[in-house]
């Protein structure tokens, strides 16, 4: 199975997730810094779309300035614009398979897509 991990190595819940995706047998992992190649605004909305879960609900809000940006209040497209010109605001770590993509936070949330 093909994995792809929007991944931050300084986060640890994002690499607690990448040490799950690594421990499994038959994984083709892809890991993607995200801050150093962020996803385009078209990738970013397919993967909170296959998530289930609108723009707002993967904004970081811990350590940046989104709040004061108001960001929190935004229209999707608004968020989504941000989020690409600055990607620290994307929340981490988000995950793809075949089956479905997930916002790991908890870590755990990967095995749902395994």
């Amino acid at each position: 199975m093909k994995a792809t991990i929007w991944h931050n190595p300084k986060c640890g819940t994002s690499r607690k997730t990448l040490a799950i995706l690594e421990n499994l047998s038959g994984i083709d992992l892809e890991v993607i810094e995200y801050l150093k190649r962020p996803p385009t605004r078209e990738k970013l909305a397919q993967l909170y779309a296959d998530a289930g879960i609108a723009p707002k609900d993967g904004l970081r809000l811990r350590g940046t300035d989104a709040e004061e940006r108001g960001l929190p209040q935004a229209n999707a497209d608004a968020i989504l614009e941000a989020m690409v010109s600055d990607p620290i605001l994307i929340e981490r770590p988000l995950v793809e398979t075949e089956k479905g993509v997930r916002l790991c936070r908890p870590q755990d949330r990967v095995l749902e897509i395994l």
